[in-house]
């Protein structure tokens, strides 16, 4: 394994955390904000030890990196990253294991936070925050499309692109594929940034607002969320771009290359945006009944909170929590859907329920014709043998992963509504569970620090897709 490679590549990303650090010390220092010496030293200390890394770390011998190294490279990033975007928040009065939970959340774009009175923040630390679901965001694309489908986890095989083969090694094509995700990435950002200015968002928060939404991170300037700009087409607007953050790049990539064929027959695209009208539309439905409200508002209320959670981004938009327990319960059990592969957004991901339907009704088929052979096909392909076992065995780890986290933090003193809750939008990087504490209206900092670093762990792991641990269980992965 190239160690040097991996602490060479890490160092380099660190050297990039703290050029992106100035941004933010620069509007404190045209606010003049002192905070701007956090920044600055948080920088200075990043790029010294990002720097350290690279020279000592130098090796031109190689181009590639193996799976194996990825794999090591993928894992110790986040941590890495995560690590030093904490130091601002520690310079700024937080105690480390807060700053630490806060930029994993960022960077996760899981969005639980433990900053509360957000409207009296400097902003600087309020465009940090935006800044590392952004960064993140396009973090999270890249693994699921370049490193993801090598790894054969989750089902992850069925998106290889035209950029991956199976020789196990990252090709430089991948970096071909990077610049195009990247571009469109931003442009997104950069389009939603003018549609919410045009709508009435200050530019700083238009800009912040953006980059947590297309990265469906839902950090906001303010304790109220989108709510506090009273604008039902600033809603609409943050929902089309949720949905736009959850659909997988490389899909809508082709679509804009000259394949607009490509976005309508991804048989994951229609199944994820069939879902969410349907339930959109029952749930308005149910609310207008329910609380004799005009359907219009019922329409937007339940699609912007379906939407936020389904896209795992979680912006508030009145409490939900407050609503009948039909509601709640719908609510929770959709922080396990999630949006599709290959985008920012987390949970369980829509093919791997697409693909479960195809196992179950080829099982009955074989019960009814068991002398017949039914092959299973997905986006007009077949599907591989391995594909089923390891999508039944993410499956089975995460519903495994979630009731450890849950026994891990009622254990830790959590009552069993957060602790469940707490644990299972953690994983699925929803960011609001239910309770006081953990509830759309509530802050993540009462919590035990115990609490915060076992809940910083399940964000990375869900962010993974839990890859990690489902590598890490197969021996003969490290085998040479």
């Amino acid at each position: 394994m190239q160690l040097r490679r991996i602490l060479q590549t890490i160092g380099v990303s660190l050297c990039a955390l703290a050029c992106l650090m100035l941004f933010p010390a620069l509007v404190d220092l045209a606010d003049r904000n002192a905070d701007w010496q956090v920044f600055i030293s948080s920088a200075l200390f990043t790029a010294f030890l990002g720097g350290l890394m690279l020279v000592s770390a130098i090796d031109n011998t190689a181009n590639e990196f193996s799976l194996k190294e990825g794999f090591a490279l993928t894992t110790l990033s986040w941590v890495a990253i995560a690590a030093f975007s904490a130091l601002p928040f520690a310079g700024l009065g937080l105690d480390y294991t807060d700053a630490y939970f806060e930029a994993m959340s960022g960077l996760t774009t899981t969005g639980s936070t433990v900053l509360t009175g957000l409207d009296n923040l400097p902003r600087g630390i309020l465009l940090w925050r935006s800044i590392l679901q952004a960064v993140g965001g396009i973090g999270i694309v890249v693994t699921a499309i370049i490193m993801l489908p090598f790894l054969r986890v989750g089902g992850m095989q069925l998106f290889h692109t035209e950029s991956s083969d199976r020789s196990e090694k990252i090709t430089p094509r991948s970096g071909q594929l990077f610049i195009w995700i990247t571009n469109f990435y931003l442009a997104l950002i950069l389009i939603c940034t003018f549609a919410y200015v045009t709508l009435g968002m200050t530019p700083f928060d238009a800009i912040c607002h953006a980059m947590t939404t297309v990265s469906t991170g839902g950090f906001s300037t303010h304790d109220a969320s989108l709510s506090f700009f009273q604008s039902d087409a600033i809603l609409w607007t943050a929902i089309v771009f949720m949905l736009l953050g959850s659909l997988p790049f490389v899909v809508m990539i082709r679509a804009l290359r000259g394949q607009p064929a490509a976005f309508y027959n991804d048989e994951q695209v229609r199944g994820f945006l069939g879902f969410v009208v349907g339930v959109s539309l029952i749930f308005a439905i149910w609310h207008s009944e329910v609380y004799n409200a005009p359907f219009q508002q019922s329409l937007l209320t339940t699609t912007f909170n379906v939407v936020s959670i389904i896209s795992t981004t979680g912006f508030a938009y009145e409490d939900y929590t407050q609503w009948s327990q039909f509601a709640v319960v719908l609510i929770f059990l959709l922080t396990f859907v999630g949006g599709c592969a290959g985008s920012t957004a987390g949970g369980i991901k829509i093919y791997r329920f697409q693909v479960s339907g195809l196992l179950i009704k080829g099982h009955f088929r074989t019960l009814t014709s068991p002398h017949r052979v039914f092959p299973l096909s997905y986006n007009r392909k077949r599907l591989a043998d391995d594909v089923p076992f390891s999508i039944i065995a993410f499956l089975t780890t995460y519903v495994a992963t979630v009731a450890f986290f849950t026994l891990l933090l009622a254990a830790l003193g959590l009552d069993h509504i957060t602790a469940l809750s707490a644990a299972a939008t953690a994983i699925g990087n929803v960011g609001p569970g239910l309770g006081d504490i953990v509830g759309p209206k509530g802050s993540f900092a009462p919590l035990p620090a115990m609490a915060k670093w076992a809940l910083s762990a399940a964000m990375l792991l869900g962010r993974l897709e839990l890859f990690t641990v489902l590598v890490l269980l197969r021996p003969e992965f490290w085998r040479e």
